[in-house]
């Protein structure tokens, strides 16, 4: 381009000297002027270098962050299922130390009454039994009975005192049980702290990157509008200046998209390199090679009747307050916020026609246009004391049966 410039200039130069100083003024600003843009221009590509330098140290903590991320999320599920579990052997425990109870207290109203029994046989003297209005084979009936009655006490006894100490071992047992309940509780807690914060900043380097990105290309796309003013100074350069913007154009746009599939190439890399196996939650995680958008119960299944009477066209899930609400699959955020009766709802796009749709979020942690990968968070579960999320898997914008997992095939649906 410079040398054609240079011709160029060079062949106005005669008509140039001919004309007045103030005409020769004028022709000239206009040239100075495109010398000026060219080099803002190649100041901004300069900048934009440095910025990708920049950002390529942030993709690769982003994607750490991504990763770490995805396996906090799975030691949170683990976490939340483990202290149901430590909850349900709590309920167990207590259910089982009140049977002890009611059945010691009947041992000790039973044994109550025999000692009364034996304690007013005691009172009445040898004589006042011998002038007893009774025959003798009832007063041998009477002792025989009370010589028989002896050991049974005994008996009796010695039951109802391993009943109290086995109670006393179920008690501590119960106290055990109640402490590692609370230290999972804790340990659950502090958890989640970690997973918030791990979001937490992995959303400042997505902005940060973002900002810095679209600053320097709405520098450079505002002098190259400044550059394309100038086109009556010179019409070839212009046309020719115009070819290698569009051939940068699509250079820039094959770079971002190799960009973006590396980022997710390092991020699925960085997941992969944990060596950890998924945690297998008891309420079964994963449906069809996707993994589930939140730990806890299905409680109700694709088909079933829900609890307002209506065939459900997707999966209801039961979870704890706060947890963590995850992608099924890999896919790109197309909506996120509230909508009509759904509460706060998250719609994902995925491959091959498929989308996801989530509701009964607390929170939204993720923006539209925003890729995640499967299992990555995207939110949080909303309160109460029995929070539910509602997860439906959809194809060419019919439901289909999540637990079927994503097609490859062209079809527009399944049963």
């Amino acid at each position: 381009m410079a040398p054609r410039r240079t011709l160029l200039l060079s062949l106005m130069l005669p008509a140039l000297l001919v004309l007045p100083a103030s005409a020769q003024q004028r022709a000239a600003d206009p040239a100075r002027q495109l010398q000026q843009v060219e080099r803002d221009l190649q100041q901004a590509d300069k900048a934009r270098a440095e910025l990708d330098a920049r950002a390529e140290a942030l993709e690769k903590e982003l994607a750490d962050l991504r990763a770490r991320a995805v396996e906090a999320a799975q030691q949170q599920r683990a976490q939340s299922d483990e202290l149901a579990r430590l909850e349900t052997a709590l309920g167990e425990l207590g259910s089982e130390e009140k049977e002890r109870l009611e059945r010691i207290e009947a041992d000790r109203a039973a044994l109550a009454e025999l000692l009364g029994a034996l304690q007013r046989l005691s009172r009445l003297p040898p004589d006042a039994m011998i002038a007893a209005p009774q025959s003798p084979s009832d007063t041998v009936k009477s002792a025989l009975l009370l010589r028989s009655a002896v050991p049974e006490l005994k008996t009796r006894a010695d039951a109802l005192s391993r009943e109290l100490q086995a109670l006393v071992d179920l008690r501590q047992k119960l106290a055990q049980q109640r402490e590692k309940t609370a230290r999972a509780a804790e340990s659950l807690a502090l958890r989640q702290k970690d997973l918030a914060a791990l979001v937490a900043r992995r959303e400042q380097v997505s902005r940060g990157t973002d900002a810095e990105r679209t600053r320097v290309a709405a520098r450079a796309t505002a002098l190259a509008e400044r550059a394309g003013d100038l086109k009556e100074l010179i019409e070839k350069l212009e046309a020719e200046r115009k070819a290698a913007a569009a051939r940068k154009a699509e250079a820039e746009r094959r770079r971002q998209a190799q960009a973006e599939a590396e980022r997710e190439k390092r991020a699925r890399d960085r997941i992969a390199g944990l060596k950890r196996a998924p945690p297998e939650p008891q309420s079964g995680a994963i449906l069809g090679g996707m993994v589930a958008p939140v730990g806890g119960q299905v409680v109700t299944r694709y088909g079933q009747t829900d609890d307002v009477g209506a065939t459900s066209r997707g999966l209801t899930y039961r979870g704890r307050a706060g947890a963590a609400v995850v992608a099924p699959a890999d896919g790109a955020v197309m909506f996120a916020g509230p909508f009509k009766g759904y509460g706060l709802l998250l719609i994902l796009e995925h491959a091959n026609g498929y989308h996801s749709l989530l509701s009964g979020l607390g929170r939204i942690d993720a923006q539209v246009g925003q890729r995640v990968l499967g299992g990555e968070p995207v939110g949080l579960l909303s309160g109460g004391s029995s929070p539910t999320l509602y997860y439906e898997l959809r194809r060419g914008g019919q439901p289909v049966n999540p637990a079927r997992g994503l097609a490859a095939s062209d079809g527009k649906g399944q049963g």
